[in-house]
């Protein structure tokens, strides 16, 4: 069913998108541009920052709503670069889809929050577990939310898994696919927690729609979220566009580190977020242009304990990051940049 509809998808952005020129063409003189898709959340809309980064070749930054999407788009060929999660590197690999890590870009962005009136305190898990007991005894399962398969719910399972809290057995999981909807979910009493990304969870806190309850950090995971793919046949056809990509992906991860300036435009330039709301959202991210290949292992053996992939491919991580273009691009050797 994927499959299917991953060509539907493809389908309908090839009429929006091209990948790279084709080297006949390349021949003839034609500019390379490359294609590069990223999702709209906080850390992921500083992407549109790469294509003035880039130098002899035009890089095109393509917004996409998730990304699943921007997956869907780089395994169909319609984009030769894609913005991603280190869960989607580990979702790919199960199915089989041809995917290459070769740099890192932001992490953080996720927040577990709870509903007013839930009267926990932040980071009281002793609370939290005495609850839960107490609602599933009582037939009433706490209602805990996050978007299916993203990087907060798995941070958010993992951090409760480590609490003694299974999240399959002991809370009841709402699935909620658009982030922009969990404010209202706990608004409306409809969820008692739920793990959010940026902006959406600063924006819940700023509206006092919830409070904060904890940052879910502490789990194998860590704090990653962001990745950078490409597939073997562009590395293979375009080495040189692929490193300057990864150079202009570099630049604009240094040009966040020294100022909020240029993100929280980017940020502007596609959603109507406050800006007071977006800036909030920046202090839970870290820009990170590093690959964490150990950590890797940790996210794939955690999502195949948690079922989300059918088999555990901690074993193919590692040829499928290449830290060629990394090394190249920052002049530090491959233990420097999270080996």
């Amino acid at each position: 069913m994927f499959r299917k509809a991953l060509f539907a998808a493809a389908v309908a952005m090839t009429s929006l998108v091209l990948p790279l020129a084709s080297p006949a063409a390349r021949a003839q003189g034609a500019e390379p541009v490359v294609k590069v898709g990223f999702a709209k959340c906080a850390q992921c809309l500083s992407m549109a920052l790469v294509p003035q980064y880039g130098k002899s070749v035009k890089i095109e930054a393509i917004p996409f709503t998730s990304g699943n999407d921007v997956l869907t788009a780089l395994v169909s060929h319609s984009i030769d670069v894609a913005q991603v999660t280190y869960l989607h590197l580990v979702t790919a690999l199960d199915r089989g889809f041809d995917v290459v890590a070769i740099s890192g870009q932001v992490n953080g962005g996720s927040e577990i929050l709870q509903r007013n009136g839930l009267g926990l305190k932040a980071n009281d898990w002793a609370g939290l577990v005495k609850l839960v007991k107490a609602r599933k005894a009582a037939g009433k399962p706490l209602k805990v939310a996050a978007s299916r398969g993203n990087a907060q719910d798995i941070h958010m399972r993992g951090e409760f898994l480590m609490h003694g809290i299974d999240p399959d057995k002991d809370v009841q999981f709402i699935n909620i696919p658009n982030p922009a909807d969990d404010a209202s979910a706990l608004q409306r009493g409809d969820i008692d927690m739920v793990c959010s990304v940026e902006p959406f969870a600063s924006q819940i806190r700023m509206m006092g729609a919830g409070t904060l309850f904890n940052l879910p950090y502490d789990q194998a995971a860590g704090n990653l979220t962001n990745l950078i793919l490409t597939r073997s046949d562009v590395i293979k056809q375009h080495p040189e566009e692929v490193q300057q990509t990864v150079d202009a992906v570099v630049k604009m991860v240094d040009s966040l580190k020294a100022g909020d300036g240029p993100w929280l435009a980017a940020i502007g330039k596609y959603t109507a977020l406050d800006p007071k709301v977006a800036a909030e959202s920046l202090k839970n991210t870290d820009p990170d242009y590093r690959m964490y290949r150990k950590k890797t292992h940790a996210i794939a053996a955690m999502m195949h304990d948690l079922h989300y992939v059918s088999s555990d491919v901690s074993t193919q991580i590692d040829q499928h990051m290449d830290y060629s273009f990394l090394m190249k691009a920052t002049g530090q050797p491959k233990t420097v940049l999270g080996y």
